[in-house]
């Protein structure tokens, strides 16, 4: 056995409490070596030993992960524990905090202290697999111009990073039938804050919506009104930096040394102005324009959560998504959660990172993250063609087990933003492989967002060609509307989809297929789809592993094509740890999606 390979160190990654009196546990073994993981545990007070098998949930290119819920009569406390590994040659080993022993350990068990109320990793239900869609509001309708403080170009102009098209609130509201028959459940919206530029990220009035946007009271309405279509509005926190004209920054370039509000920035020198390089303050990126806050400091903090607080209290949004959170003073998310949860306990806190946010996600600081390591899986599968079905499996399962499996529903799942090139530019403007991605995106684990246009067919390389005005009516791709649509109401449709844990069923790097399920049990039985992709130019022939023996239908096929599930023989994909019964053979066309149920489950 690899002992190097298994790890677990008793920290919230490994274990922690779902409610007060239930526990997951978690534990790495190398890949492929463990058939069988056990843990063992106990009460300190009584000693009376209980066991329990764990399942491998999540298998990458290296290591298999397994895992276990513990359910207690009371509240989880002073439970020790150690587990058992048995080889696949049937030989066990015992791991305890002293490390790898061929025998039981008599000492350095494992122990869990206390679930204390707020160690419960909790999160608004409605935001568990719920739709999100994109908006940058400069660019996605025009309700009819309020002031002309800019000049405007004419709507479908070439975007630059300086120029305006009109779009603004009211353009948004007018559209919300549409967004309502989309299927779309919560809008996040770019900057609508006062701010300098046509992003808005240069805030400077944190209180006040941009007027060419709207007014607050315009803001106000158009909240209600997509509440009345049960349409949840989550806002950009632009919180790690302002804009040069913010007033605060304005009063230090007045009265430098003197000011007031001279430690919430970071000044390097004396005097601070505002210059194209060699900025006298550290600022977002290489930006001079956007001096960084100091997050650290405490009125900062404190101002920061009154801003939140006041747009969830008094204009009622859903949530926040935190621009570049992985960039500001974790204290700040950690009162933002203490302050702001038990004020609104179903608002959601989506962080902006684009690497790995286990960071932020322990508990006590955010719910979710932008899910950009998706996003990279997807476009180099495919997108670019980069990487092979086994090695896109391997990433995806490392998201997997990254996070936390309560964690992985609240993921937004994005691929494609304001911030990157359209995936239709990526995949070469194949509407095929864009279709293909959607589905993908639509149907696995977690929170898919759609980026406003992707649905209708808008390309573009990075910003500003990404931040193109959408396009409506006749101009749309309708064909791909349509498709977006009917992903999006099979997702609503069905729990499994929603709320089942995922299993990569086939990665075949020889022919380019990929498939996986998702599995949702409940009151002892199972509703699963089967997802399978044909990312290839090539007529292939696939054989499916399924769970069960009988008839399946094409969910995404207008004519209802069924399949018959035949006989289980040879070996299939990650078999070792799925229970197949048997395996349905599948005609697939060049970058063709199927989505498989028994008929008796649809």
């Amino acid at each position: 056995m690899k002992k190097e390979a298994v790890y677990h160190n008793g920290t919230e990654e490994f274990v922690y409490p779902i409610s007060r009196n239930q526990l997951i546990f978690r534990i790495r073994t190398a890949r492929k070596e463990i058939a069988k993981c056990q843990i063992i545990y106990w009460n300190r007070d009584d000693n009376k030993i209980k066991k329990q098998d764990m399942e491998c949930f999540a298998r990458d290119e290296l290591f298999d992960h397994f895992q276990c819920r513990i359910d207690f009569t009371r509240v989880a406390r002073y439970q020790r524990y150690y587990f058992i590994l048995e080889e696949t040659n049937g030989e066990e080993w015992y791991f305890s905090a002293y490390g790898v022993s061929q025998t039981p350990p008599d000492s350095g068990f494992f122990e869990y202290l206390y679930a204390n109320g707020n160690d419960v990793v909790t999160a608004p239900d409605w935001a568990k697999g719920v739709v999100y869609y994109q908006i940058f509001p400069e660019r996605f309708c025009d309700g009819g111009r309020k002031e002309k403080t800019v000049d405007f170009e004419s709507w479908g102009s070439r975007p630059t990073r300086e120029n305006y098209m009109g779009g603004n609130l009211e353009g948004i509201r007018t559209k919300i039938p549409y967004l309502k028959e989309l299927g779309v459940e919560c809008l996040y919206l770019n900057p609508v804050f006062a701010g300098d530029f046509n992003h808005k990220y240069a805030t400077t009035d944190y209180f006040r919506i941009d007027p060419l946007f709207g007014t607050n009271e315009e803001f106000r309405e158009f909240v209600r009104q997509c509440h009345e279509q049960n349409i949840r509005v989550v806002l950009d926190g632009v919180f790690n930096h302002t804009g040069v004209h913010f007033p605060y920054f304005q009063d230090i370039l007045e009265k430098q040394e003197e000011s007031a509000y001279k430690n919430w920035f970071l000044i390097e020198k004396y005097p601070a102005a505002v210059t194209d390089a060699d900025a006298a303050y550290e600022c977002v990126g290489a930006y001079p324009y956007m001096p960084k806050l100091n997050t650290a400091d405490v009125e900062v903090r404190e101002y920061i959560i009154k801003i939140m607080d006041h747009w969830l209290g008094e204009y009622q949004i859903d949530g926040w998504r935190l621009d570049v959170a992985d960039e500001v003073d974790s204290t700040v998310w950690e009162m933002a959660r203490l302050v702001l949860k038990e004020k609104y306990p179903a608002c959601i806190l989506i962080g902006e990172t684009w690497g790995y946010g286990g960071r932020m996600l322990r508990g006590d600081q955010l719910d979710s993250v932008m899910n950009y390591l998706f996003r990279d899986a997807v476009w180099d599968y495919f997108g670019k063609k980069s990487i092979s079905a086994e090695t896109f499996d391997s990433r995806i399962n490392k998201i997997v087990a990254g996070y936390k499996s309560e964690t992985c529903h609240l993921l937004y799942n994005l691929i494609d933003s304001h911030d990157t090139e359209r995936f239709l530019y990526i995949c070469g403007g194949s509407l095929e492989i864009l279709k293909l991605a959607a589905a993908f995106q639509m149907f696995f684990i977690g929170s898919p967002a759609v980026y406003y246009g992707d649905e209708v067919g808008i390309t573009g390389q990075n910003d500003p060609d990404c931040r193109k005005c959408m396009i409506w009516d006749e101009q749309a791709d309708q064909e791909l509307l349509q498709w977006y649509k009917k992903l999006i109401f099979l997702r609503k449709t069905h729990v499994c989809i929603r709320k089942g844990r995922y299993r990569t069923i086939l990665a075949d790097d020889q022919n380019d297929t990929f498939a996986f399920c998702r599995i949702y049990e409940e009151k002892g039985s199972a509703k699963v789809i089967y997802m399978i992709f044909n990312n290839n130019s090539e007529h292939n022939k696939v054989l499916c592993p399924v769970l069960d023996q009988g008839e399946y239908i094409d969910l995404l096929s207008d004519t209802g094509a069924v399949y018959t599930a035949g006989s289980l023989e040879g070996r299939f994909y990650n078999q070792d740890i799925t229970a197949y019964q048997a395996a349905v053979t599948v005609e697939m066309q060049p970058y063709a999606v199927k989505a498989i149920m028994k008929k008796e489950e649809t």
